[in-house]
């Protein structure tokens, strides 16, 4: 084990347990490989994530919460017009999705075992794209280009994320480079759209 003279940061670690997921897998990633990563005792890194469980959770909300940054711009009231932030948004969710599966294929297979593992996380995310997804929605009905399911933009917005399922759930990764899926996906926008289209009598 190499001495270090950086500061161990949480951070750090988290870099540090990703290379060792990439290299190793989930399965046989342990933390001492982080700590040798690093330079340091495995207890150093105990002294920044109590567990091998809580520093796991910790690296996949680091890396959900990549993508969910990048959707987070796009909600922003100033960002578009909500029809237009909306298909950005959702546009935007099923490219960061494809370029994880794609561009490292080992991590994202990692990353997908980790998921399982870590639920609270998972559902922590789900809510945190539901929200941002309720702002846009929340937001065309104020400006008078959408309607939700009797009044509710959170349970509208909710219908929206699971309709769009099979581009952003990582169960659905083995078709996303499948001839076609861009029509498909440009199909179901284009209905989810229609479907909030406030209706002028």
């Amino acid at each position: 084990m190499a001495p270090t003279t950086e500061a161990l940061t949480a951070e750090r670690i988290l870099e540090a347990t990703e290379e060792a997921l990439r290299r190793h897998g989930p399965a046989k990633a342990t933390v001492v490989d982080v700590a040798r990563a690093l330079g340091v005792s495995h207890g150093s890194v105990y002294r920044h994530f109590r567990t091998k469980a809580a520093l796991r959770e910790a690296v996949t909300k680091r890396w959900l919460d990549r993508t969910s940054q990048i959707l987070a711009e796009i909600a922003r009231p100033s960002s578009a017009p909500p029809p237009e932030a909306l298909e950005r948004w959702l546009s935007t969710l099923f490219t960061a999705k494809r370029h994880k599966a794609g561009d490292d294929p080992e991590l994202f297979a990692t990353y997908s075992v980790l998921l399982d593992e870590a639920s609270a996380v998972v559902e922590e995310h789900v809510a945190e794209l539901v929200d941002q997804l309720s702002d846009i929605i929340h937001r065309g009905v104020m400006e008078g280009d959408f309607m939700t399911v009797d009044g509710d933009s959170v349970a509208t917005a909710r219908a929206v994320f699971h309709a769009t399922n099979r581009f952003h759930d990582p169960a659905y990764a083995h078709e996303w480079e499948k001839p076609g899926i861009e029509a498909e996906f440009s199909t179901v926008v284009t209905l989810v759209l229609r479907g909030l289209r406030r209706r002028i009598d």
